[in-house]
């Protein structure tokens, strides 16, 4: 499997939203390919958690691009994101959903779940994904723009004017989509 490179991370969040659609996400021997992200956009983004400053939990997302920003959601589930643009920026992408490839016998609809059955947890935070050979993404073809579909994010009621904004993307008709 190619891992992907530095590049495609260091661009527009959105951009690298859409094209990490169909690529595979890889933790040790488990496989699946990915079917729904969300982005978020920078300190100027209400529902980023960049939007409250430079924290130790949020620093790896002011980091280089291409690196894993993991944290725990209501002290027990985990969260997988992807840092993206230039150092500094702290904007990442959300991993929601992923459609099982290999070793994968748990579900995966949805942020939680989806690191429970892949065995992400705190130690793969600010990981990079460049470099890692155990905890990476893999190149896989492109998913068309006409297959993608855009909507709000989910659970982000607290990010005012942001919260209706389409930054949710998924693969139109894939089953393992966590909401359509």
């Amino acid at each position: 499997m190619k891992k992907l490179p530095r590049d495609f991370y260091d661009r527009d969040t959105q951009q690298v939203a859409k094209a990490l659609l169909g690529k595979q996400l890889v933790h040790q021997q488990k496989v699946g390919r990915i079917v729904e992200v969300e982005a978020y956009l920078g300190p100027h983004d209400l529902a980023a958690h960049s939007a409250r400053g430079l924290t130790k939990r949020t620093a790896v997302m002011f980091g280089p691009p291409g690196h894993a920003y993991v944290y725990l959601i209501y002290g027990m589930y985990h969260c997988m994101n992807v840092v993206t643009e230039p150092e500094g920026h702290a904007s990442a992408v959300l991993i929601r959903a992923l459609e099982p490839l290999q070793a994968i016998g748990q579900r995966t609809q949805g942020p939680g779940l989806l690191c429970q059955a892949m065995a992400i947890s705190r130690a793969q935070n600010a990981v990079d994904l460049v470099t890692d050979p155990h905890f990476f993404i893999a190149n896989a073809p492109a998913v068309p723009s006409e297959d993608i579909v855009a909507k709000p994010r989910i659970g982000v009621d607290y990010a005012g004017e942001w919260k209706d904004s389409p930054l949710r993307f998924y693969i139109k008709g894939n089953r393992f989509v966590s909401k359509r």
